[in-house]
């Protein structure tokens, strides 16, 4: 944590100019000090300053000695010896107030020191209030910070917390400012923070702007520590990216550069040296304890505080010990129950996959009542990964949540087809990049192609027009399902995605598509039939490389709502190709980046009252956990009814109603409601199927849908959403 180097220079004059004392002997001793720590000698850089504060003991010189300890300090500081630095700086801040209670400049320094030392040592706790009070005192001396370096360190601990929507808006705000020598340092650090946490989110081409960015303004600071950061933080993103080259080179940077800094670090200050500075400090300290006890040897007073001193912290020590023992017992009997509940869940997933070989009704009813089931599942889930589980258990709730999510693409592609069949699918038409599509992709598949040892090319025509006007998720569906295919059955070979424009006339372009492989190929007989769902090549193949049959099924159907018609050839042992020729529209406008970013504050969930109508008692239960962990107050009803007459007579902050309830559903409730209450925002908690619509829920008076199985994130941010849009 170096962006404190442009703070300092920002205080080096009030910092040097008030130390100089009437005795002569601490502005020497503070002049072979400076001179020294130029020089990189920190070993008479210490011996000096500990002179000082000698002397100033000696002559009861209290705002020297101030300075002074102050000073030492810093140069701990300087040396990474950061629980040196706490202690001597919070000494020189004591010191100070026991002058005067009027805050200086040098305390306000002390604090921010204090702040970047607890960061380092992890004591978050300490290092925001060391930093609040930096501020605090730096408001009251009207002292602008020019380099921003206060908005930066609540930055990194906002971060560190985890409130990463209030950090970006602190880096951003450091980012949004005109460029300028003193903002240097503090601009390359933001772009650097912002950029782990994209990749925190998995935005790595994001995060790699935010990194080079960074590495552009550390020329001009010239900062290694910083440097060497960001070097690890882009080898971390490269290799999330598949590109193990790239990455590789930045992770030697970085290993380079830290070892030249730990070098230079040891030469500032041996650990022998250091060592021997402590030693000869302890004894110092050692002598004049015993002087001190020789002196008040006559003094009870003193004995009876350091025995009650003693029982204290006994005392609290057994209480720990207790509470230690306690928790231990409470982690054990939670491991038991959460081995009972991962059985419970592996059976109820094992028992869906049965009934999903069900076909014709299924597809049209079961898929969505399955929903419920993995609702729970993937909520439950959801909370026992927030709750910091061990190292072990991470393996089964990782399995857990990668099952639910395979089941729930499964339902996904059996909704799909059954709205395709019924005609309920709907194209968009919406501006977009063919090429950045077709590159990201085919960065989301590396991995695959790796596994297999398959060359994945991708060549795109130039001619091709930047802006398209389509269906992007559609293409992009086809694109993920015969990409994934042929990488899938295709092993040390070469999988070949070709997209050339055929025609361009009027704003009209017609692009045709080709996804070649050199894999195991598809029997002549079978060729009309993999089409169909729930088909694959053989039984042979479907146990060997596994999935659901229903891929090419969608795929067809999507190509051909696009207008289009999908083709295939294919040689048994030689490969497959698949091609489709689709027509778009060409927009003159430019393409807009719309960044998704998190508009609210979490502290507008705090003692919000919410209704809950829900009478599935497990999705009751995560509901409420998922509220309660954002300090909202909730109640739980399992019927309609209920809900019309609490809420004739009692207020809440929002309603959250499932749309399919025992008695009257969650629609009619809701147009009861709507007749006495217009104002309370009620949401629709529902598995969309094939006869449901959000315009339909809506028209019903609800307020907006929440969908399950619901993801996390878009839970909490629909309710924050409608809590402002209220």
């Amino acid at each position: 944590m170096k962006h404190f180097l442009l703070f300092t220079v920002f205080f080096h004059s009030l910092l040097y100019s008030q130390i100089e004392n009437k005795v002569d002997s601490v502005t020497y001793y503070s002049k072979l000090a400076s001179e020294n720590i130029k020089n990189n000698k920190y070993k008479e850089a210490l011996l000096y300053t500990q002179r000082s504060i000698d002397y100033c003991k000696k002559n009861k010189n209290i705002e020297a000695q101030a300075a002074q300890t102050f000073n030492l300090g810093k140069i701990y500081f300087d040396l990474n010896l950061h629980n040196d630095a706490i202690e001597l700086l919070s000494k020189s801040i004591v010191l100070f107030n026991s002058i005067s209670k009027k805050p200086n400049d040098k305390i306000a320094l002390a604090y921010y020191y204090i702040s970047l030392s607890c960061v380092e040592r992890k004591n978050y706790i300490l290092a925001e209030s060391s930093i609040l009070k930096t501020e605090e005192i730096q408001k009251k001396l009207k002292i602008k910070d020019k380099a921003d370096l206060i908005r930066l360190q609540k930055g990194v601990l906002s971060k560190l917390r985890g409130d990463t929507a209030l950090a970006s808006i602190l880096f951003n705000d450091i980012i949004a400012k005109p460029d300028s020598p003193d903002l240097t340092n503090s601009k390359a650090e933001a772009f650097y923070q912002m950029g782990t946490i994209e990749a925190a989110n998995n935005r790595y081409n994001l995060a790699l702007n935010y990194f080079n960015r960074a590495l552009e303004l550390n020329k001009e600071t010239k900062n290694l520590n910083q440097k060497s950061n960001i070097w690890l933080a882009l080898s971390m993103v490269y290799d999330k990216l598949l590109d193990k080259s790239t990455a590789y080179t930045y992770l030697k940077k970085h290993l380079n550069l830290k070892e030249s800094i730990v070098l230079a670090n040891e030469e500032k200050l041996g650990t022998n040296d250091y060592e021997t500075f402590k030693e000869s400090q302890r004894k110092k300290e050692e002598l004049l304890i015993e002087k001190e006890n020789k002196e008040k040897e006559k003094a009870d007073k003193f004995s009876k505080l350091i025995s009650i001193l003693a029982i204290a912290i006994i005392s609290i020590l057994s209480l720990l010990s207790l509470s230690l023992y306690k928790n231990n017992i409470i982690r054990n009997q939670t491991n038991s129950l959460l081995k009972e509940k991962n059985n419970e869940l592996i059976a109820a997933k094992n028992k869906a996959e049965e009934a999903s070989k069900a076909r014709s009704e299924f597809l049209s009813t079961v898929s969505h009542e399955l929903r419920t089931p993995l609702n729970a599942i993937n909520g439950i889930t959801h909370l026992l990964l927030e709750e910091h589980p061990k190292k072990s258990q991470m393996h089964y709730l990782s399995s857990l949540k990668f099952s639910g999510n395979y089941l729930t693409n499964f339902i996904n592609d059996i909704l799909e087809i059954n709205k395709i069949e019924s005609n309920k699918l709907e194209i968009e038409y919406i501006n977009f990049n063919l090429k950045q599509l077709l590159g990201d992709i085919q960065n989301s598949l590396k991995e695959i192609a790796t596994v297999n040892n398959n060359k994945f090319i991708l060549k795109i025509d130039s001619a091709i027009p930047e802006n398209l006007i389509g269906d992007p998720t559609k293409l992009s569906q086809i694109f993920m399902n015969l990409i994934n295919n042929a990488l899938k059955f295709t092993n040390n070979g070469t999988v070949n995605v070709f997209a050339r424009l055929r025609n361009y006339q009027n704003e009209n372009a017609t692009i045709f598509f080709q996804i070649i492989d050199t894999g195991i190929g598809i029997p002549e007989d079978k060729l009309k039939t993999v089409f169909e769902s729930f088909s694959q090549g053989s039984v042979e193949i479907n146990r060997k490389f596994g999935g659901t049959g229903l891929g090419l099924t969608i795929v067809k159907k999507l190509v051909r709502i696009l207008g289009g018609r999908i083709r295939l050839k294919s040689v048994v042992g030689e490969g497959s190709t698949f091609s489709f020729e689709l027509n778009f529209k060409v927009d003159s406008k430019p393409l807009l980046n719309k960044a998704v970013i998190k508009n609210y504050n979490p502290e507008i969930f705090k003692d919000k009252k919410i209704l809950v109508v829900e009478d599935n008692k497990i999705n009751q239960m995560i509901t409420k956990k998922m509220l309660t962990n954002k300090a909202m107050k909730c109640t739980i009803l399992d019927n309609g009814e209920e809900a019309i007459q609490m809420l004739k007579s009692k207020a809440f902050d929002m309603v959250l109603m499932d749309v399919h309830l025992l008695g009257i559903n969650g629609t009619i409730a809701t147009q009861q409601i709507r007749e006495f209450d217009t104002k309370t925002p009620i949401l629709a908690l529902t598995a969309i199927s094939l006869n449901e619509n959000r315009e339909m829920l809506l028209s019903f008076g609800m307020t907006d849908v929440i969908t399950k199985p619901f993801v996390a994130e878009d839970f909490y941010s629909i309710i924050a959403l409608n809590i402002i849009n209220s």
